[in-house]
């Protein structure tokens, strides 16, 4: 690979770097390696949270991106631990020359600690100490309204307030098929949780036939 061609590379690598760990900054610790130079392959570290220089030398996954260009491009969110025991989720990607060698990768580091540590709260805080009483302080039947809704939005992998128009329509058929719409006030519901006017909801009913 040419000197220049590797340094404008490396340069633009470097760059894009700088901007995804100020992105995820303080999670994410972004390091760019030239597997061109393994014992010192490490050109930038941000966010530095595993301990490691620059000048430092490259990790298995890269001395395996060097031994075979058949190796994967992009390694995502696997299990890592930092030297002092910290679990990490990483990804690691790799990027060849012309001649489809790999000379350079950016990997990501997430320190998963604090994240394990808001997960463990936030179970403890929605946690409910017993079953054997249990209240709705919902009108009857509005639950059943917002969970089809929030399936029917799941089906598309979106939410339900941004569904098209045209979803939209179809939801609501749905709803009148299973009767939902008879309950009191649905309409009002289907309204707020889509985040609609009334009288566009309104209007989805009376085309649903």
């Amino acid at each position: 690979m040419p000197q220049q061609s590797e340094n404008l590379l490396l340069s633009q690598l470097n760059t894009l770097a700088e901007g995804i760990s100020e992105t995820f900054a303080p999670f994410c610790e972004v390091v760019v390696h030239d597997l061109q130079n393994p014992q010192h392959s490490i050109l930038a570290i941000y966010n530095n949270l595993s301990g490691r220089e620059v000048g430092g030398p490259t990790t298995e996954m890269g001395l395996a991106r060097i031994a075979s260009p058949d190796f994967p491009g992009v390694i995502a969110n696997y299990g890592n631990t930092f030297a002092d025991g910290r679990p990490v989720k990483s990804t690691s990607i790799g990027i060849k020359d012309e001649q489809g060698k790999y000379v350079a990768a950016l990997c990501l580091n997430v320190d998963m600690t604090l994240f394990r540590g808001m997960q463990n709260s936030l179970a403890q805080f929605t946690h409910i100490a017993s079953q054997a009483v249990s209240e709705n302080l919902a009108p009857a039947g509005t639950e059943a309204i917002k969970k089809h809704i929030d399936q029917f939005a799941a089906r598309l992998a979106t939410t339900p307030q941004a569904l098209k128009a045209s979803d939209r329509k179809q939801l609501i058929q749905e709803l009148k098929d299973n009767g939902l719409l008879e309950i009191k006030k649905a309409m009002d519901t289907v309204a707020l949780h889509l985040g609609i006017s009334r009288a566009t909801a309104y209007l989805y009913a009376r085309d649903a036939v």
